[in-house]
């Protein structure tokens, strides 16, 4: 299995207040990104994910958030197989100390 790249939520955080607007998406379920999600994420569920690749660029870069970072990590390793740029966002939301949205 190749190795997944990751960032911290301190490095997600300096990226979007430079103005960048990396590909972030949220695998958590329904209810639990109701607690809120980082602004400019885009809510795919981990079970969703092989049904909807066609929404995904390979050109892109994406980094992928869940509570903890092991869903996410999961999501990374398939996501990496199929041939995608990943970065698993380390601690997940329990780390995140920046703003949140509600979906």
């Amino acid at each position: 299995m190749n190795k997944v790249e990751t960032i911290t939520p301190e490095e997600l955080q300096k990226k979007l207040e430079a103005g960048e607007k990396p590909e972030m998406v949220d695998v958590r379920e329904h209810d639990e990104v109701e607690s809120g999600m980082i602004p400019g994420a885009k809510h795919v569920p981990m079970g969703e994910i092989p049904e909807r690749m066609n929404e995904f660029d390979k050109d892109k870069e994406y980094i992928f958030i869940c509570r903890s970072s092991a869903r996410s990590g999961n999501v990374c390793h398939y996501m990496n197989e199929q041939g995608f740029k990943v970065r698993n966002m380390v601690g997940g939301m329990m780390s995140w100390g920046g703003e949140t949205k509600r979906p």
